[in-house]
């Protein structure tokens, strides 16, 4: 079959997201507006069923295609420069760099070396498969090889896997773009010049990711710095968002990886500027809101993803199609295996199992449409391998986005034995009671709070601590207790709504603390979640009364 038979790709994709024409503008609102519905819907329904939220938002899109008032499309300079440091942020500010660093060796394996190997296979299966020139399989093999994380840990959130694990995988994906971009970017300069060495290109890589290093981590020192001494929630995400966008875009300009200078400054953010002195309330609203901004950009990349698919045309090119799944599933396994077998020489061996989800996870996203779409106009058969590329994006978010919890599950790396989970849950009760008590002594140290209402709130905490310890030493000594927690301290005297924000502050290190835990994998995702929802539910309360 040759690639040049496929029906020619329909030119009716739209390449702009927002114009500035104010009626266009206007004209789009409803648009969105069916969106955020549809959004909202799919949510709800994917919670319920026990589907992974991006592919319900795929197969919502796919859906809804025909019905919308107004076509909106995936523009791709808008997915590089804006969503793409965004998500990239959002990852890396959330990333605790101890379980990273405990984990660089397969982590630089599979985002380093592995890149290239299963682009280069994936490459040599499309071109004599398809027929191609050396170029175009190449920008396809690159694309190909880049794995959407956002929808793997949209799977580890509703079948929990091994903390380190999951490490593996945010971790590969941190870095996997930067690689991939890099390398697209030197196949093209290849096509538009001619001819780059091997030395050539392989000092360019190590210029382009070295230099990115520099510039993220300057931004990042710099801003930590402006971060800890302003302490305000919305001047902190507002600098964010600048570092995010600016590390981005400074790395384009003196052509370095912008992908690499985001995701440095994100880390030295996350570890350095929240843990210096920065307020439990700040802490919260920050992470708050990249987790608000990295859902929101996720839905509608996910939802434009099952927009831009033209099912007439994907059935027709579904040979090449399936040929280009088949190719990238080949080349992820031969990077995997022989590659994580090679750890195992050297460093702590990473279990087959987890190979297995780490091969099964090689589903793709939006940044491999985005490089598609990016591909010059000049390119022979550009139209059908932006086809060849949507279809595989689509099979591989419906097929191993549904399939890869089943796996999960048939692997047995989510079970968690009854003591275990009692274990976490005083774990999380003992960090958050400490957490507060520590936030009580500051307080009482600053003469904000009285010695007498101190000793009472300080002492209420102090019982569950205790309770936790006693338990958890049972436990350890295989003497299993069922107790009751105690909750929270009475109130004497003293102004009420004075208490009362004490009392909000003291919760909201709790949150603080136990989202530290969440990031630093210490605990689970559905024991802290369990325990947040208790504490949202005593703000409420608070804010009730």
């Amino acid at each position: 079959m040759h690639l040049s038979q496929l029906t020619g790709f329909s030119g009716n994709i739209s390449l702009l997201l927002i114009t500035s024409n104010q009626g266009q503008v206007a004209a789009l609102v409803p648009t969105l507006i069916i969106l955020l519905l549809v959004a909202t819907v799919v949510a709800l329904l994917s919670r319920r069923f026990r589907i992974p939220y991006v592919t319900g938002l795929v197969l919502a899109g796919l859906a809804i295609a025909e019905f919308l008032p107004n076509r909106i499309g995936l523009d791709s300079s808008l997915i590089l420069n804006l969503f793409l440091p965004i998500l990239l942020f959002e990852a890396a500010i959330n990333t605790d760099i101890s379980r990273l660093r405990s984990l660089i060796k397969p982590i630089v394996l599979l985002a380093g070396p592995g890149v290239v190997i299963a682009s280069g296979i994936t490459a040599i299966i499309l071109k004599f498969g398809l027929e191609l020139a050396w170029i175009p399989a190449l920008l396809l093999g690159v694309i190909l090889a880049i794995t959407d994380t956002v929808s793997v840990i949209a799977v580890f959130k509703e079948v929990p896997v091994p903390a380190r694990l999951s490490t593996i995988v945010e971790g590969e994906s941190l870095f996997n773009d930067g690689i991939a971009l890099v390398l697209f970017s030197l196949i093209l300069k290849v096509y538009e010049t001619g001819s780059v060495t091997v030395g050539e290109s392989i000092q360019e890589l190590i210029v382009v990711i070295v230099g990115g290093s520099l510039v993220g981590a300057a931004l990042g020192y710099l801003s930590t710095e402006l971060f800890v001494r302003s302490d305000d929630p919305l001047s902190s995400i507002l600098l964010t968002v600048a570092v995010a966008l600016g590390a981005f875009q400074l790395s384009q300009l003196i052509a370095v990886s912008g992908v690499v200078a985001v995701v440095v400054a994100g880390l030295i953010l996350g570890n350095l500027g929240l843990s210096r002195g920065v307020s439990a309330s700040s802490r919260i609203t920050l992470l708050s809101f990249w987790d608000y901004a990295g859902f929101g950009v996720n839905t509608f990349i996910f939802l434009l993803i099952g927009l831009e698919i033209d099912l007439p045309v994907l059935w027709r090119t579904l040979p090449a199609v399936l040929l280009g799944v088949l190719a990238y599933q080949v080349g992820r396994s031969l990077c995997v295996y022989p590659l994580l077998a090679v750890v195992g020489w050297f460093d702590r061996a990473v279990p087959l199992r987890w190979q297995h989800v780490l091969f099964l996870g090689n589903i793709k996203g939006s940044l491999s449409m985005a490089l598609a779409l990016s591909l010059p106009a000049s390119l022979p058969g550009r139209g059908e391998l932006i086809v060849l590329v949507f279809g595989a994006v689509l099979l591989s978010l419906v097929v191993q986005g549904l399939g890869l919890p089943w796996v999960v599950r048939q692997l047995q790396l989510s079970q968690i034995s009854d003591a275990g989970q009692q274990v976490e849950e005083l774990q999380a009760q003992l960090i958050a009671a400490k957490a507060a008590q520590d936030e009580l002594d500051g307080l009482l140290k600053t003469g904000v709070l009285p010695r007498s209402i101190f000793e009472e709130m300080r002492s209420g905490y102090q019982v569950r601590v205790v309770s936790a310890e006693k338990t958890l030493r049972d436990l350890f000594n295989r003497r299993i207790d069922t107790v009751n927690v105690g909750n929270g301290a009475a109130e004497t005297f003293g102004d009420r709504i004075k208490l009362d924000a004490i009392r909000r502050r003291l919760l909201l290190v709790e949150k603080g603390a136990l989202n530290d835990a969440l990031r630093k994998r210490v605990l689970s995702e559905v024991i802290v979640r369990s325990r947040l929802r208790q504490i949202d539910e005593q703000l409420l309360k608070l804010e009730d009364d």
